[in-house]
């Protein structure tokens, strides 16, 4: 497929560059997608402040501001995939998955009607930008609209591992990445193999937004990196027990956990920053796999003690590619949960980190000439 649309009865035969507005379908699972659309669509509305974002997602609203910072928004709370439903950011609940995957099919076309309606009444045709939930190609189908995937992975990927009830449902997600006009292709992905035009961009994140000294003074962190730790396991969280960081009584621990404060070296990070906009105090940072924080953390210098996620099949790329971009240390999950976390131990070196940092950047300059600027 070209960059127009082809397919039957769809007139998308027309340029991509008729738009000022970018609808953008966002999964809900955990934040990661989240953060990555806006990282790029917070660039862009730097470069063409005139440019109309709409953000249609169910993630919670405090976390998609927080993300796009000044960068003006509107919102349309839809829920547009699944994913894998989740107890923790380690554990999955594949009958939960199943279920709800049934569910969001029967009510989707009613979404998909009201949000086409909705849009039909703005004065400019949408560009429809996806990351990365199927359901998009049927709105972008309802409308004759141009669609952009952001993306790293499919869901086709991730379901086809999970055994055969997954499997009509990976392939129903593949056929419609299939109807995309171009997919924008992130680092540390998945095998797409969409049959539409691509383009590879760098490395898709955000910057810190707060002077790092005014953060150290709020949280009382040393101003010894070495000494600051970060944790954080995206949005799903995972529990964590306070005397595990009583193991490590020279470093300082930085995180969203409401159990944190209850060591005397925990800090809870407040509601209006970023684990991002901490990291340029710290030296180290334990989580989980994850697209947007390894990035992050890749741009910023942070070592990374990752523990290991089983049964996603992203999460053995992440690794892989952890071992290529980023200072690291993997940690078991039973080691984790014993406080074992190996952070007297030196980080060991990324093998070939990319020249390219700057996918936020490339990503929104493409929109950009897309927008016909």
């Amino acid at each position: 497929m070209g960059p127009f649309c082809t397919s039957s009865g769809c007139g998308r035969r027309q340029s991509l560059e008729l738009s000022m507005l970018i609808y953008a379908c966002i999964s809900g699972h955990g934040y990661g997608h989240a953060a990555r659309t806006a990282a790029v669509l917070s660039t862009l509305v730097g470069m063409v402040p005139e440019c109309r974002v709409v953000l249609s997602t169910a993630v919670e609203p405090a976390f998609l501001r927080l993300a796009m910072g000044e960068a003006p928004f509107e919102l349309r709370p839809c829920r547009w995939d699944v994913g894998v439903l989740q107890a923790d950011a380690l554990s999955l609940d594949l009958a939960g998955t199943l279920t709800a995957l049934e569910e969001l099919e029967r009510w989707m076309p009613a979404q998909v009607e009201e949000e086409a309606r909705w849009l039909e009444t703005q004065p400019t045709r949408p560009l429809i930008l996806a990351d990365v939930p199927p359901n998009a190609a049927l709105l972008a189908a309802r409308l004759c609209c141009p669609l952009i995937w952001l993306a790293s992975f499919g869901w086709e990927s991730i379901y086809r591992p999970l055994g055969e009830a997954f499997r009509p449902w990976a392939e129903q997600a593949l056929d419609s990445y299939r109807q995309g006009d171009l997919l924008l292709r992130c680092p540390l992905s998945l095998p797409m193999d969409w049959e539409i035009p691509e383009v590879e961009v760098g490395l898709t994140c955000s910057v810190p937004r707060h002077e790092p000294g005014d953060v150290a003074r709020r949280l009382s962190l040393p101003m010894d990196r070495e000494r600051c730790v970060l944790i954080s396991f995206g949005g799903l969280g995972m529990a964590l027990d306070p005397q595990w960081l009583e193991l490590w009584p020279d470093h300082v621990f930085v995180g969203v956990d409401p159990r944190l404060p209850e060591a005397p070296n925990g800090r809870l990070l407040p509601p209006d920053l970023r684990p991002l906009d901490v990291m340029p105090l710290t030296a180290r940072m334990i989580t989980k796999p994850g697209y947007s924080t390894f990035c992050e953390a890749f741009q910023q210098g942070v070592g990374l003690h990752v523990v290991r996620r089983e049964g996603f099949a992203e999460a053995p790329v992440l690794e892989r590619g952890l071992r290529e971009e980023g200072w690291h240390r993997v940690l078991e999950e039973e080691a984790f949960r014993r406080g074992a976390w190996e952070l007297d131990q030196p980080l060991l070196p990324p093998r070939a980190p990319r020249e390219s940092r700057e996918g936020s950047f490339e990503a929104a300059e493409i929109l950009y000439r897309l927008l016909g600027r």
